[in-house]
């Protein structure tokens, strides 16, 4: 009687773990959090050649250098999301980089920084068009 007990028992404890470990996992994201005291420094890229592996590969390179200015907090490279057309969304541009500074001074310590001189001196040639929107708290 003992026996089968411990049989019952471990086949319970066994189909339990088991069913832990298939059960989905919540996420670990947090909840939505408002981001204060931040300028954020949104930069749209239309490329001369955006079909072009090699300016694309060239182009890629350079942001990740440029990321490397230390007063950016965080930042987002992307391109055109896959999202519906609609007449107030705009998919034409070939590459999106919003960066995160801590203050305006955060950002314009970037505007002068030899890095950030040297990305656009060394890839102008590779857009035909940018456009800069930056945006602090009101």
């Amino acid at each position: 009687m003992r026996d089968m007990f411990k049989v019952i028992l471990r086949t319970i404890l066994l189909v339990l773990l088991a069913m832990l470990c298939i059960a989905p996992v919540k996420s670990q994201t947090p909840p939505h959090q408002r981001m204060f005291g931040t300028l954020v420094h949104h930069v749209f890229f239309w490329l001369e050649e955006p079909d072009n592996p090699r300016t694309r590969a060239q182009f890629e390179a350079a942001i990740e250098k440029l990321l490397q200015v230390e007063t950016i907090r965080r930042s987002h490279f992307g391109v055109p999301a896959a999202t519906e057309d609609r007449d107030v969304v705009d998919h034409s541009y070939t590459y999106s980089l919003i960066l995160f500074f801590e203050s305006k001074e955060d950002q314009d310590i970037y505007q002068a920084h030899p890095i950030h001189l040297k990305f656009v001196e060394e890839n102008r040639h590779l857009w035909k068009k940018v456009r800069v929107y930056d945006s602090s708290d009101f």
